[in-house]
Parts: C-alpha cells; sequence; structure tokens
C-alpha cells in the first residue's frame, strides 16, 4: 500500500521532472520535485504559523492565569484550555507536516535507490504507470535507464555518499557542503518558530528549575519546555550536519532546498501583518457571547466541585431564610 500510493507516484513525478525537462537531470528533477512539495504544503505550513505566532500572543495570558490560580491545577487548566480556544489552537497541527513529510522523506529515499541500485531497467518497468510510457522521453527511458544523468553540472554525483570509496573529491566537497548549509538552515528553521517564553535578562538552566521543585516550589512547565526546546535547537543542527553527510546527494539535495524554501516561507508568513492574529482569535469566537463570563462561570463550577461542603452549607442556609 505504501508503495501503491506513495512511493509510485512520487516515482512517476520524478520519472517525468527528470526526462520531459531538457538535460534529463535526476538532480534537476529533484530540485523541481522539492518545490513543488513545499508549494503544496504551504497552507499546512501557514496553519502551524499562525498556532506558533498565536502561542506567542497568549503568553503574557498563560502567565496571568498561572498567577492568578496558583497551586490550582483544575482551574487553571480549565483556563487554559479556554484560552487555547480562544486562540483556536489545536496541538495536532503542529505535528501535521511532519507527519505528511516524513513519509515522502521515506519514498524519496526508496526512488532514488530505484534509480541507482539493482535492476534499474526492472524497476522502470515496474513503476512506471502505463498512461506515461506512451510520451516519448519516457518511453525511451524505460527502455534505456542510463540516459538520466546523475550528475549535477559534471562534478557531483547525487548517487553518491560523502565518504565511499568511489566518490570523487569534487562530490564530497559538495556534499560536505550541503550538509553544512542544510544544518545551518535548520537552526534558522527551529529559530524562527521557537517562542520565548522566559522572561527577563536571566535565562535559567532546568538544574535550577529543579532544584526548587526539590525545594517544594512548583516547577513552571511552560518553562522548562522552552528551555528544552532551546537546548534541542542548538544540538539539532549538528545532529543533521552528520546525518546529511551519510545519505546518498540526492536526499542531502532534497533536503537543503526544502529547508531553503521553508525557511524563506515561514519568514513570509512570520513577518506578515500581527493583526491577522486578532482576527483569527476574534474568529474563532464569533458567535459566542461572553467569552470571558463563560471561563469565570466554569471556574466557579469547578470550584463547587472543589468544595462540597461550602455549597452544601450555602444551600442548608438559603432554606432558613425561605422559611
Amino acid at each position: 500500500m505504501f508503495d501503491t500510493f506513495i512511493v509510485q507516484p512520487i516515482f512517476n513525478l520524478l520519472m517525468i521532472l527528470s526526462n520531459v525537462i531538457p538535460g534529463r537531470n535526476l538532480a534537476i528533477g529533484i530540485v523541481i520535485f522539492t518545490v513543488i512539495v513545499r508549494f503544496l504544503m504551504y497552507p499546512l505550513l501557514k496553519g502551524q504559523l499562525h498556532q506558533t505566532k498565536a502561542m506567542r500572543k497568549m503568553q503574557p495570558e498563560l502567565a496571568r492565569i498561572k498567577k492568578k490560580y496558583g497551586d490550582n491545577k483544575q482551574l487553571a487548566g480549565i483556563a487554559m484550555l479556554e484560552l487555547y480556544k480562544k486562540y483556536n489552537i489545536n496541538p495536532f497541527k503542529s505535528i501535521l507536516i511532519l507527519i505528511i513529510q516524513l513519509p515522502i522523506f521515506i519514498a524519496l529515499f526508496q526512488v532514488i535507490r530505484m534509480f541507482v541500485y539493482g535492476n534499474i531497467q526492472e524497476h522502470f518497468e515496474k513503476y512506471t504507470y502505463g498512461f506515461i510510457k506512451g510520451i516519448p522521453a519516457i518511453s525511451e527511458a524505460v527502455k534505456n535507464p542510463n540516459i538520466i544523468s546523475r550528475d549535477l553540472f559534471g562534478f557531483f554525483d547525487i548517487t553518491k555518499t560523502a565518504f565511499a570509496s568511489n566518490t570523487s573529491v569534487s562530490t564530497t566537497i559538495v556534499l560536505i557542503a550541503l550538509a553544512i548549509i542544510s544544518g545551518v538552515l535548520q537552526y534558522v528553521m527551529l529559530k524562527q518558530t521557537s517562542s520565548t517564553t522566559q522572561s527577563g535578562d536571566k535565562k535559567r538552566t532546568i538544574k535550577e528549575i529543579l532544584k526548587e521543585a526539590a525545594d517544594g516550589k512548583d516547577a513552571d512547565q511552560a518553562e522548562i519546555n522552552a528551555i528544552m526546546m532551546n537546548n534541542m535547537n542548538k544540538v539539532m543542527p549538528f545532529m543533521m550536519i552528520v546525518i546529511m553527510i551519510s545519505l546518498p546527494g540526492a536526499i542531502c539535495l532534497y533536503y537543503t532546498f526544502s529547508n531553503l524554501i521553508a525557511v524563506a516561507q515561514q519568514k513570509y508568513i512570520l513577518g506578515q501583518d500581527e493583526d491577522e492574529l486578532e482576527n483569527i482569535a476574534e474568529s474563532s469566537y464569533k458567535g459566542s457571547k461572553g467569552g470571558k463570563n463563560n471561563r469565570e462561570k466554569k471556574a466557579k463550577k469547578a470550584e463547587i466541585i472543589k468544595e462540597p461542603n461550602v455549597i452544601r452549607i450555602s444551600a442548608k442556609d438559603d432554606r432558613k431564610k425561605r422559611r
């Protein structure tokens, strides 16, 4: 099923892009394929970044909720849930792009192997759709796969890894450069979307927060998450460089261009008018009455659940008054 619905469509799209465009170059086909994928995912990216901006916008309100309710996690949870509804925040949307992109990445890796390893002609015969075999350029490539160039500009073989024994010096240099560029772009992407939740000039460490928690002070989970995210932002680019160097050049090419386009898209979306956030918040509450009053009512209801004895006494007093 994975081959039918993901691998085969990607294979055929690359077949078209690599053969119909002048030059019959697999590397150029991958670049164009990357552009197509990133722009198809633009609406999802826009929705994800709206949530990122909303999360930044609501940080002061989250801080006020924590200050107001203190250790009462039940009331704080209800108030925070209402705040998420106000800003139309859905945690699932934050990982939707990753869920979509991961199968594409895995499938592309398999497709590249079909273009490079094993019985290539057999792969072409098996995976090429019948209706595109009627295109002369595609039909010719199926019969003779070697007519598709695997080199970019004659000095970068996209089928090789950086430190393989049969990899040329020029290919190794380009692959290392792509890996470094990809890592830098990864850092920029994470920096663009990381929210600032720590206030003040001094940024605390997890060790300091946990020490305070051991002394009886309630740890701020949002602050812990922010510190962990900042630490991950520093480590992830280096991990990406190591991973990219070990992969074939075609995958490095795809990921580098994908990150480059993503950085440009994120810069554009995050740079849009901040008033857009207000429209998102207002539209999510359009038609509802008294959003603030609803939160207060739900908070009072939670207090009733927590302190039933007080309510029972109040109820008795009311009956005495009626008598």
